[in-house]
């Protein structure tokens, strides 16, 4: 093999053999394969193969390694200061060329080469509580979220509140800062990109930059702000309770169910849609207490009751039980849930919401609602399964709402963060 010394990995090279060339990016191989050369191909394919079958490489262009790039952060007086909670995600990623692999964007300065044109709107003061993706996160990260959220929405100094963070379960963590923020004073705007910023296609950076303007905005909400589109014209601020991942793939993946968004974020301006509560002079206070021991069980046809005890065996304080239609689970024959319902709901809280995402449950419509609801399930109206979790959780978490059972239902049905809505939305 000719010019192996010549090449790095993160080089663009052509790699021959007798009867075929191959082109792409030359990867960093792995301690224990040294006899392999690793490409990524123009397709996106990684591809290895033997030293020994090659018969020459030729670098078509050179790596530039931008680490050691110098980049001056200035900060304009006349702009607005936001802050921006990096937790990690598509958006806080790149492809490095040598590894194949992603690195994470932990720096203004990071951003800054990325992303300029948020900086062109505002101020970004950077904080990184830690960096996971989304399905990594559990409660405690949704705490650590909002503590420090809380302590910038505070912060005089602090226009707004940006969250960058992983789609997949993006909603939830939506729900909780929803939940966990009392007295909500300014903009806290979770953001996201499906497609990373080496991709032509990448929607992160018109998500960041309609997240600026909500950020600066009077929307004194928890909102989710991404494409509205699948085209790069303009996004959607949408309520962090209302709003669902309907797409795996998609740039305008989110969706509102059962409400609107507050506004449409152009690059340059907000057109406002629905109701919002307004930027004031509240203090936010933290009320982020949360029990663990919850779930979320989907009903199936001719399910079996027998998963519940399960989570009574377990200790397990509350369960989300997501129904068919308006709200109904087997009750007739061998697998009737009526009884087991009966005996579980002694020790574990069990409530009940819609499979169907759009629409609410109603118990009073058909017979077997009402037999369901007599055992003492809680229906939640048009909540979202996500939302009822998270809730679910926080109200268990407060051990003073927990002394009886009516109290607890009265707090699942007190629409605290524009959970419930009163009136259904035409879809």
């Amino acid at each position: 093999m000719r010019n192996a010394v010549k090449v790095q990995p993160g080089d663009y090279v052509e790699i021959s053999f007798i009867k075929k060339d191959y082109r792409g990016v030359l990867l960093e191989n792995p301690e224990d394969e040294k006899g392999i050369i690793l490409l990524k191909l123009d397709s996106g394919y990684n591809i290895g193969f033997n030293k020994k079958d090659i018969f020459d490489i030729k670098v078509l262009r050179k790596f530039r390694d931008e680490k050691g790039e110098k980049i001056d952060i200035k900060k304009d007086k006349e702009k607005p200061n936001v802050a921006l909670i990096i937790t990690g995600g598509t958006i806080a990623a790149r492809l490095n060329p040598r590894k194949g692999g992603v690195d994470w964007l932990t720096s203004p300065e990071d951003f800054l080469k990325y992303y300029p044109e948020i900086f062109e709107k505002v101020n970004v003061k950077v904080e990184v509580p830690f960096m996971k993706a989304s399905e990594d996160m559990n409660f405690r990260d949704w705490q650590k979220i909002a503590k420090v959220v809380e302590k910038n929405l505070n912060d005089g100094n602090i226009k707004g509140v940006i969250v960058t963070h992983g789609t997949d379960f993006l909603h939830y963590t939506s729900a909780a800062l929803s939940f966990f923020l009392k007295n909500l004073n300014k903009p806290v705007v979770l953001t996201y990109s499906q497609r990373s910023i080496d991709r032509a296609s990448s929607d992160a950076n018109l998500n960041l930059q309609c997240s600026a303007l909500a950020a600066i905005s009077d929307i004194a909400e928890v909102m989710l702000v991404g494409h509205a589109t699948t085209n790069d014209n303009f996004c959607y601020a949408m309520p962090g309770v209302k709003v669902r991942k309907m797409h795996s793939s998609r740039r305008d993946a989110f969706k509102v169910i059962n409400g609107k968004p507050f506004a449409k974020i152009f690059p340059e301006r907000i057109e406002i849609i629905s109701d919002y509560n307004q930027r004031n002079k509240n203090k936010v206070k933290l009320d982020a207490k949360f029990e663990e021991k919850i779930a979320l069980v989907k009903i199936y046809p001719g399910q079996s009751p027998d998963i519940l005890d399960y989570y009574k065996n377990k200790k397990y304080k509350g369960i989300v039980l997501e129904l068919s239609g308006l709200g109904h689970l087997p009750v007739r024959g061998r697998n009737s849930w009526i009884r087991k319902l009966k005996e579980v709901q002694k020790k574990i809280i069990i409530v009940g919401i819609s499979q169907t995402i759009y629409g609410r449950v109603d118990p009073w419509v058909y017979s077997n609602g009402r037999e369901i609801q007599k055992t003492g399930v809680i229906y939640l109206e048009d909540m979202l399964a996500e939302t009822a979790f998270v809730k679910l959780g926080w109200v268990l978490g407060h051990n003073d709402w927990n002394k009886n059972k009516e109290k607890i239902k009265e707090k699942m049905l007190e629409n605290c963060a524009g959970e419930i809505s009163e009136r259904m939305e035409v879809v």
